[in-house]
């Protein structure tokens, strides 16, 4: 939306100036036209006829508001999703090439803010502060993001202990920026770096990431009267793993309304996929534990501690407690003898695992469970009925039909 406003601060011989506000996805910015008028001489948007220069003033001002106009319809047209930033640098005639990287950036994690989505926001943040850490010119244009400066920029990742799959995922989000640069006329696709620097090469080094049937019954074995303080990580480790390798976010932030007779209904946060499990033995047992605790909150754990947050007060707890999960599931590894770096990942990991170690198909529970490319579970189960996946599901408490590969 454009309005043309008159500014409330004063210049030095009395006036005001004249400024056109841009409003989009609730963010608004503020664009001089270099005019000035007095509040005596401005009413409904225009400078009124007692200014002697009233007429063309109002003409500068249509002009300059019917060229905002057509820029937006510009966009719109090209399908692009235009920021606040490239219209501006379009309304001021600043040529694409100059809207630096940074300017971008941090103009996508505000957006990305602005809509809810918390966690991609923190994930591009994290991102930015590493590579303005190596390159610290932050008038950066993207074409000047050159396959050659990837490659030191990853010299640099190494020389700060960055594994192959840690370097992996910066490189990933730095691609993705670009993309989206290129999508919104940023940049020209004939500067795209990523196609000599491949992304592709940094795999990980097929380090194991799930545990055996029984390493996992060493974890669940964990006696909490002599480690109690380690009794709510050992409850989110086993309603994570018995819910089918449900994701921290969504233990997070389950509502005693998801649960329905004996099973659980939830939406999961990062793919919007329905699911319906039904609740096994230990998970019945957890619900029990924390029901018994009468908490104010619609939440089933004492995570979120009180409803109705904002989503980025939601995205700070949770990055305050996933840290501290998995801090205290390897205490729980370190006490119980269980050698792995076990993290929330691979619990979640260990149900696809150890259910195919069980004897169910593939086609039920596929390989993996991948960060990105694939939908935990439910990309596994979806084509089944629920009868089927509780069958499966069941497999969990039964012992394994195959050996482990070492």
């Amino acid at each position: 939306m454009i309005t043309i406003l008159l500014r409330s601060k004063k210049s030095a011989n009395g006036e005001q100036p004249i400024v056109l506000r841009i409003t989009k996805d609730r963010a608004s910015k503020i664009i001089s036209l270099g005019i000035n008028c007095s509040s005596a001489h401005w009413k409904s948007g225009e400078i009124t006829k007692k200014h002697p220069n009233a007429s063309v003033k109002n003409r500068i001002i249509l002009k300059k508001k019917e060229e905002a106009l057509k820029i937006i319809d510009e966009f719109n047209l090209e399908g692009i999703d235009f920021t606040l930033n490239q219209f501006e640098a379009k309304f001021r005639g600043k040529k694409s090439s100059k809207v630096t990287v940074a300017e971008f950036w941090i103009e996508k994690v505000s957006d990305l803010n602005k809509a809810g989505r918390t966690g991609n926001a923190r994930a591009y943040k994290d991102v930015f502060n590493s590579f303005f850490k190596f390159h610290k010119n932050k008038n950066l244009v993207f074409r000047e993001i050159t396959p050659t400066l990837l490659d030191k920029y990853e010299t640099y990742l190494r020389s700060k202990s960055n594994t192959d799959g840690g370097i992996g995922v910066k490189m990933r989000e730095l691609r993705a920026l670009f993309n989206d640069a290129i999508k919104k006329g940023v940049v020209d696709e004939k500067y795209y770096p990523f196609k000599i620097y491949k992304v592709s090469k940094l795999k990980g080094k097929g380090i194991k990431k799930a545990l055996t049937r029984d390493e996992m019954k060493l974890m669940e074995a964990l006696n909490t009267d002599e480690n109690p303080h380690l009794i709510d990580a050992k409850n989110y480790m086993l309603f994570s793993y018995y819910m089918g390798g449900m994701n921290f976010v969504d233990v997070m932030k389950l509502k005693w309304e998801n649960i329905q007779g004996d099973r659980v209904l939830y939406i999961r946060s990062k793919t919007k996929g329905r699911f319906s499990v039904k609740m096994l033995a230990p998970v019945k047992k957890v619900i029990a534990y924390y029901k018994a605790q009468n908490r104010v909150t619609d939440y089933v754990f004492p995570i979120l501690l009180k409803d109705n947050l904002t989503p980025m007060q939601i995205e700070n707890r949770k990055h305050k407690t996933l840290s501290k999960f998995n801090q205290q599931l390897k205490e729980i590894a370190k006490v119980q003898g269980v050698e792995q770096n076990v993290t929330s990942y691979v619990i979640r990991h260990s149900f696809a695992t150890n259910l195919k170690f069980a004897g169910i198909s593939a086609d039920l529970i596929g390989e993996s469970m991948g960060h990105h490319d694939v939908s935990v579970t439910k990309a596994y189960l979806k084509e089944f009925d629920d009868e089927v996946i509780d069958n499966a599901m069941n497999k969990l408490l039964e012992e394994p039909k195959l050996k482990y590969a070492s």
